[in-house]
């Protein structure tokens, strides 16, 4: 089933590219130079992105990571070609159909020249820039929440402070001197605990050791700890690895299994939906102690009721990135009941982050690159 989907995707990946840079070609003047150029970025654009995935790890690391960046940073850039000639081509068939403007009208002031690609390729530019920009602006959110129930003694403040992040997507896109400024980020926040909703590693977790990422980890300063549960990409950057690193980080992974944290509070961590035989979360909960706080760790935001029913405080998950972009944005919000952002249904406060890091290309356009500071008070 996956080889068919990697086909079938395969196929459409090329199919909008072969139409992409027919369209480019098309509208650029027959300069052989400039046509050769052309012909050599496709080839590259297009070939880095599979052959980063595909036998990156047999590669040497700087090379992988330069196709990895090539490739991922294409993918984002085409989807907002595709999306502008895709519009220029509809209007000129309806053009054709219904006669409202002269055929030539959008072509007679840029007909073999650059004007009318440059100002294509310009605003796409310009777009791709203040994405960058964007995600590279990491938004602290701040999220204070109130529960009916004590949060424990031997914590001085009788206030929790949590910096929860998912989705750091570490490895071949983003390297150690990016993550050591996250760090850096929830140690000025002196947070109690951090949690880590899924997704620590992207794709492989080959840089991630060969880079002693773990001693990046370990830098982190929380005195109860460092908490996470898997995301899908533990699993497609080879689960016994990805586990590995993890314990050599520091970091108390959750898979279907409670931590009782200071004698506390509990910390739940659901194993990823990719294990269709992980536990029901109702079994998770059946022997706590319900006095106690109880905050459950969820990659994926499905089933938000079962949270609900099952007496957790606080959930925290991640995953959709809320698209990462315009438009993909609109589709993650049909997807999921909350695909970003705070919801509360009865006593239970859940919280969808978009995620602190990115999948490949790091850009952000419409959506947020963010950590949640998270202050747990008891209702008064």
């Amino acid at each position: 089933m996956k080889s068919i989907m990697f086909i079938i995707i395969f196929i459409l990946y090329l199919l909008v590219n072969l139409y992409v840079f027919q369209r480019i070609w098309a509208a650029m003047p027959p300069h052989v130079l400039g046509r050769v150029g052309l012909v050599l970025f496709a080839v590259i654009a297009i070939s880095s992105f599979f052959v980063s995935f595909l036998i990156g790890d047999s590669l040497p690391i700087g090379l992988t990571s330069f196709l990895y960046k090539v490739g991922t940073v294409w993918f984002f850039i085409l989807i907002y070609f595709f999306m502008i000639m895709l519009i220029v081509d509809l209007f000129g068939l309806t053009n054709r159909l219904f006669h409202f403007m002269p055929s030539d009208a959008m072509t007679r002031y840029t007909k073999e020249n650059w004007v009318g690609l440059g100002f294509v390729v310009g605003f796409v530019a310009l777009l791709m820039l203040c994405g960058y920009l964007k995600y590279q602006w990491k938004v602290r959110v701040d999220l204070p929440v109130n529960i009916y129930k004590t949060i424990g003694d031997s914590i001085s403040s009788k206030s929790l402070r949590i910096v929860a992040i998912s989705d750091l997507h570490l490895g071949y896109g983003i390297g150690k001197g990016e993550f050591e400024k996250w760090v850096d980020l929830i140690n000025s926040e002196n947070p109690d605990i951090v949690l880590i909703a899924g997704d620590i590693i992207d794709n492989s977790v080959r840089p991630l050791n060969e880079g002693n990422f773990a001693g990046s980890f370990h830098k982190i300063k929380a005195p109860m700890g460092v908490y996470a549960c898997p995301g899908n990409h533990e699993y497609i950057s080879g689960l016994t690895g990805s586990l590995d690193f993890i314990g050599k980080a520091g970091i108390h992974m959750l898979r279907d299994s409670v931590a009782l944290v200071d004698s506390s509070f509990y910390v739940i961590g659901r194993d990823d939906r990719s294990n269709k035989g992980r536990r029901p979360l109702k079994d998770l909960v059946a022997n706590l102690d319900k006095s106690k706080p109880i905050i459950l760790l969820d990659h994926q935001p499905y089933n938000l009721e079962e949270t609900e029913a099952n007496g957790i405080d606080i959930q925290l998950s991640g995953h959709t990135h809320q698209g990462q972009i315009w438009p993909i944005s609109l589709i993650t919000k049909q997807l999921y009941e909350k695909d970003h952002g705070y919801i509360k249904k009865g006593n239970a406060n859940i919280y969808v982050s978009s995620g602190i890091g990115i999948w490949g290309g790091k850009f952000r356009i419409g959506t947020q690159s963010e950590y949640v500071v998270i202050d747990v008070n008891k209702e008064k």
